[in-house]
């Protein structure tokens, strides 16, 4: 009787076998790599309504983060700032312009403003702002220089191995909390003076974040 298969064929279920392991393994390791907020988050510029120029506002104006972000220190979420907000300088200054179209009219329906936002923990991450900022985290250390941002991108991944980082050595990332909105300071005593007085503030200020799942998951 003839064979129907050649001999090689003997071989073949082995092979498809191997092969399958190695593409889910590959899938596995490209995902694992790549489908982080590292890649999917870091980066993200989306456009706003109207452009605001954090680097002119900020940077060369010399605006607090607190005046537009009101509620930072109070909050457990930060504010976008509202159309009066804005109104408080731009009635006066600019009044005509087309870019400011948006906030004239939101000031003149009460309808807010439609910001794209550009950090947003998921619904089953639990974060309080105020918690952060009341104890020395500056807004740099999330949001990256603001200040020198014409459109305000995503810079850091903000995932639960980054939080983490943090949550275990917060001595590296706080310093006194009348300089959290100062986004230029650095320590004059460098990463040295840095740890020094950032483990006197764990201790002074009672300093224990959770590293626990239900710290952030609850």
């Amino acid at each position: 009787m003839s064979r129907v298969f050649p001999k090689w064929s003997n071989a073949l279920p082995l092979k498809i076998i191997v092969f399958v392991f190695i593409l889910a393994a590959a899938v596995v390791s490209g995902v694992t790599y790549y489908a982080t907020p590292n890649y999917t988050r870091v980066g993200y510029q989306p456009a706003q309504p109207v452009p605001y120029d954090h680097s002119f506002h900020v940077g060369q104006l010399g605006l607090d983060c607190r005046y537009c972000h009101s509620k930072v220190e109070e909050s457990g979420h930060a504010n976008v700032p509202s159309a009066g907000t804005c109104m408080s300088c731009h009635s006066q200054i600019k009044t005509d312009s087309e870019l400011l179209e948006p906030i004239r009219a939101s000031y003149a329906s009460g309808d807010p403003i439609p910001w794209v936002r550009v950090h947003e923990a998921p619904d089953y991450v639990y974060f309080n702002h105020a918690v952060h900022v009341n104890r020395g985290v500056s807004c740099v250390e999330c949001h990256g220089k603001v200040n020198e941002m014409e459109v305000v991108t995503h810079d850091q991944p903000l995932s639960m191995g980054w939080c983490l980082d943090c949550h275990r050595n917060p001595e590296e990332h706080i310093r006194p909390v009348d300089l959290v909105t100062n986004l230029d300071w650095v320590h004059p005593g460098g990463k040295k003076g840095q740890i020094e007085d950032g483990l006197k503030f764990v201790e002074e200020w009672n300093i224990n974040p959770p590293q626990s799942c239900s710290g952030c998951h609850r």
